[in-house]
């Protein structure tokens, strides 16, 4: 592989505004990077593939700017954020703001009392306050605007020294947005605090029921016992959520809310000089102020392995970890470099060819993150039964040890240099992802021309240098978490605090949102797809050969979609899954998967009822050579009893881990509620059948894939290649094909299903079954779930969460099945403490009985599903697999033209009716997981006959 040689020396220009800006030569991506007047750092790009554009504004700052008695307030901020100021959010801040400086002045007295008594009493009066102040804030009023511009995805997210806020939006609504984002960040007002601040504690209840941020926790502590990165957790400390300091929140805004801390970045369907000069009319008007300096404390080396051990009742596991330095560090870059020598996307590093293939393990992965100060380098491995903890740590330093004595084939390196450079180019031809790295590389301080470059420097990394790494940096330095099996004693509980719900002002508008709505913007024409032109098809033997080109990078796809699944062979799962432990009469299962590596690329096979995909992705040089090695690995396949009988035991053993994972146990609980015992997740092969299979049989089953009936669809450049290779791969389609067992979708109603898991909160799912699919539907369920069940803005949102604070995350949506003739699902979600479960739920039920009417609110909700669908466009792999979803349900054609139509004349009428036929008389059948000490059959009676189900029961085995 040749070294990219290519000099990014940056480039200075002035614009027609007379900015100066900054490029790079040799940028494909057309990188301009702007400082403002005021410090604000602006990095645009275009990417015109729809009329949109990936926004994000990125703060310099995170937890680990948290004062050390205040931690969790970068993140609280985040939320805070989407409260308004004095201009948005408010119906009347002159006297909305007297009220709020009263609940800010409590709970300055609240945190500085330690008598438990006197801190309810102030509580109290914090409420009263709380719920009088409510009367003049407009709830969720941002997201009810950036609703009206058809934004998507609008979220925020709080680390170590960043803070995001994101959101993608049409085009044609830059300028609004701009005006709504500079008021956001022009000040703050802590309204709603003690409502928001217990939906903060929810997270933080929810993150301890979180088994890996558990062992990570721990984990960064010890490998950061003084420097913030490991002693600030970004939720901070219950005591210091529990004792809040809104003056503390609002020095922070203050301090580092300013422009020269902050970037505006934009990539998308964007005028360069428009973009900037809109810019300069809005964000260019915040006033910088001097940033304070951080002074972090150095970290000491770590000498000797830190063990340290904690519990919680999922299956043990050990994870090990090396501090390293800082992202973009030569040692940085060496660690993730050795992660992908020990374990990569296509698995075959030496944790994958040396431990999880040879099934010496249950599970084992290495990885690398470099932060702006230190990073580090882990792997974790989770032991088989009869292991211990000590054996897998052992396995883990053998890995290194290998690497560090060079014992890996010189080519490697080169692999893993090409399997980066093609992961960036799938990144950054995306609108998000070139977005996310001009963010992460100016939190991390770094030039755009030192991204470019990154990959050029990788490939100056010698073996040698590689082994000098592994020596010196991750030798016994290290620290090592046991996480082993049993009661987690370090759960917080804590009681409801017992908030009176706010008033909600759902139907009011700030003058800020008015002025907003009065600024007219050119529509976006939507876009419909003609498939007959769009997608090319031709016919290859029995099958038919779909293709779309590829002609924006090197890359390219192939999929195999056999229209045959498990429901037809019931061993097709087992079969693809042993196959991936098979090697052939010239290659071991190794060399296969090093060779798959090596071409750069990724195969993927998933093994479904009613279908079975197989898809190669990678660089189109080498799609003839990767599609060959498939096919002669699948017919070549050489049964290995040895090989199965392992698989047998991981198979079995990874049930057991299943049944004691609170996540996937949730999962079938939800899917018993749905479908009952008779369903597709219970009908697994049994102890027995696995035992009795004969391991040549599902080799053979392999080598009949050539025979079933498929479609095959390409996105590249090569058609007719491809589409003579596959012709002579393929055999004739077998003239009998089994019939496919068929699964029931019985009523649902009255049923409630627990199962017990100690954990800090209780989980709540609810299901019922709907109509067979209507396509006509589609408008109203679009406007119905963004309106009413999901969202920032949503009614559920509202009243759950703003109103009474009673979880982090609900949820009510509407699922309109993917195929004709199978029945839409009603679903619905809660996460909470146990003391406040029955009033969560009562609310979501009473939600679901009478639709609430917000004109306003609908009105958004509708132009937003309108504006969505004008900005989006169909294109590469979207445009055979949204037509294959439309096949599906009988239909051929770009069904959003109707959808559109549909969405641009309802009423608010047609959207009650919507709800009263398909929503207010459906009857649920109730999903619970949570601890048993706060969970009875009296309680959860209320919801319908009580069934308690023991893990064998919910999984089938």
């Amino acid at each position: 592989m040749s070294k990219d040689q290519t000099t990014y020396i940056p480039q200075h220009h002035t614009d027609r505004w007379g900015n100066t800006y900054t490029t790079v030569s040799h940028d494909s991506y057309g990188v301009r990077e702007y400082i403002l007047k005021n410090g604000l750092t602006v990095r645009l790009a275009k990417h015109d593939e729809a009329p949109r554009i990936q926004t994000y504004i990125a703060v310099r700052a995170g937890s680990n700017q948290d004062p050390a008695d205040c931690t969790g307030l970068a993140h609280y901020l985040e939320h805070m954020m989407f409260k308004g100021n004095s201009r948005l959010g408010t119906s009347s801040w002159e006297k909305e703001a007297p009220l709020l400086k009263e609940i800010s002045n409590l709970y300055e007295q609240h945190r500085n009392t330690s008598d438990e008594a006197q801190k309810k009493e102030i509580y109290r009066e914090i409420d009263r306050l709380s719920h009088e102040a409510s009367a003049y804030a407009i709830p969720s009023e941002y997201d009810k605007l950036l609703t009206g511009l058809g934004a998507m995805n609008t979220n925020a997210h709080t680390w170590l020294d960043e803070t995001v806020y994101k959101n993608n939006i049409p085009a044609n609504e830059l300028s609004r947005w701009l005006r709504i984002e500079k008021e956001r960040f022009s000040g703050i007002a802590l309204r709603l605090f003690h409502t928001e601040l217990e939906t903060v504690y929810e997270e933080f209840n929810r993150a301890q029921d979180n088994d890996g941020r558990l062992v990570n926790q721990v984990l960064m502590e010890n490998l950061f016992p003084t420097h913030p990165n490991g002693q600030q957790t970004t939720i901070g400390r219950a005591e210091h959520l529990k004792n809040p300091s809104m003056e503390a929140i609002q020095r922070y805004y203050e301090t580092w809310y300013v422009p020269n801390n902050m970037v505006l970045v934009l990539v998308g369907d964007l005028d360069f000089d428009t973009a900037i000069y809109e810019i300069m009319q809005t964000f260019g008007t915040l006033e910088p102020r001097p940033l304070p300096p951080t002074d972090f404390p150095t970290e000491k080396p770590i000498l000797q392995p830190v063990v340290r051990k904690v519990s919680s009742p999922t299956v043990a596991r050990v994870q090990l970890a090396w501090r390293t330095e800082g992202y973009g560090s030569r040692q940085a870059m060496l660690a993730d470099v050795v992660a992908q020598l020990c374990s990569n996307r296509a698995e075959a590093g030496l944790i994958d060819t040396e431990l999880n293939q040879k099934q010496k393990t249950l599970f084992a992965q290495a990885y690398a993150v470099g932060f702006k100060q230190y990073g580090y380098f882990s792997a974790v491995i989770v032991p088989r039964e009869d292991q211990s903890l000590e054996e897998g740590r052992q396995q883990i330093l053998s890995i290194l040890a290998q690497i560090r004595a060079g014992n890996f084939p010189d080519w490697m390196l080169e692999a893993v240099v090409l399997d980066l450079r093609l992961q960036r180019i799938k990144a950054w031809d995306t609108a998000n992802g070139l977005a996310t790295t001009l963010y992460d590389s100016y939190i991390k301080n770094r030039d755009w021309a030192d991204d470019l470059r990154e990959i050029g420097t990788y490939e100056t990394i010698t073996k040698a240098e590689v082994q000098q790494f592994v020596a010196e940096c991750l030798a016994d330095n290290y620290v090592a978490v046991e996480k082993i099996r049993g009661e987690n004693e370090q759960l917080i509980r804590v009681e409801n605090p017992g908030i009176t719900p706010i008033q909600l002002k759902r139907d009011g508008e700030s003058d800020f949102a008015k002025e907003i709505s009065n600024i007219s913007t050119a529509d976006i024409k939507p876009v419909f797809v003609d498939f007959e032109q769009a997608l090319q098809r031709h016919a290859v033997g029995d099958r038919m050969f779909y293709f779309v080109e590829n002609l924006h990078n090197e890359l390219c796809e192939i999929h195999i979609i056999f229209s045959v699944g498990t429901d037809h062979y019931p061993l097709l799962g087992l079969a693809a899954q042993y196959l991936q432990y098979l090697g052939t009469t010239t290659k071991s299962a190794a060399a296969v998967r090093q060779e798959f590596y090596r071409l750069g690329f990724a195969d993927e096979f998933s093994a479904a009822g009613e279908e079975m995909r197989i898809t190669l992705k990678g660089p189109e040089d080498n799609a003839d050579a990767a599609l060959h090695l498939l096919f002669d690995w699948i017919n070549d396949a050489q049964a290995d009893t040895e090989a199965y009988e392992k698989l047998v035991q991981t198979i079995l053993e990874s049930r057991e881990a299943a049944k004691l994972d609170k996540n996937r146990i949730f999962t079938a609980l939800k899917n018993y509620a749905q479908y009952g015992a008779d369903s597709r997740f219970r009908d697994v092969l049994s102890t027995e059948e696995l035992l009795q299979v004969n391991p040549q049989d599902l080799v053979d089953l392999m080598r009949s894939l050539k025979q079933l009936p498929a479609e095959l669809f390409y996105y590249g450049t090569q058609q007719q290649q491809i589409e003579k290779i596959l012709a002579n791969l393929l055999a004739d389609v077998l003239p009998d094909l089994p019939k496919p067992k068929e699964y029931p979708e019985p009523p649902t109603g009255g049923q409630v299903y627990y199962v017990p898991y100690d954990m800090v909160q209780v989980e709540l799912g609810q299901v019922a079954r709907g109509t067979p699919v209507d396509p006509d539907t589609f408008a109203a369920v679009n406007v119905f779930n963004e309106y009413f069940g999901r969202g920032l803005s949503s009614i559920v949102f509202q009243e759950v969460r703003e109103k009474r604070s009673l979880a982090y995350a609900a949820y009510i949506s509407y699922a309109a099945n993917a195929k004709k003739g199978h029945h839409d699902y009603i679903q619905s979600f809660i996460g909470t403490q146990p003391d406040k479960l029955h009033q969560a739920a009562d609310t979501l039920q009473e939600l679901l009985t009478e639709l609430p009417r917000i004109d306003i609110q609908f009105e958004n909700a509708r132009q937003n599903a309108l504006k969505k669908i004008a900005s989006t466009r169909l294109t590469r792999t979207q445009l055979y697999f949204n037509w294959r979803n439309l096949q599906k349900l009988g239909i051929s054609y770009d069904y959003r033209k109707k959808v559109y139509e549909m969405i641009s004349q309802m009423s608010w009428q047609d959207l009650s009716d919507f709800h009263a036929e398909h929503l207010s008389g459906a009857t649920y059948n109730t999903a619970i997981i949570g601890p048993p000490q706060q969970l009875n059959s009296e309680m959860l009676g209320r919801w319908g006959e009580v069934h308690q189900l023991s893990v064998e029961e919910l999984f089938g085995y």
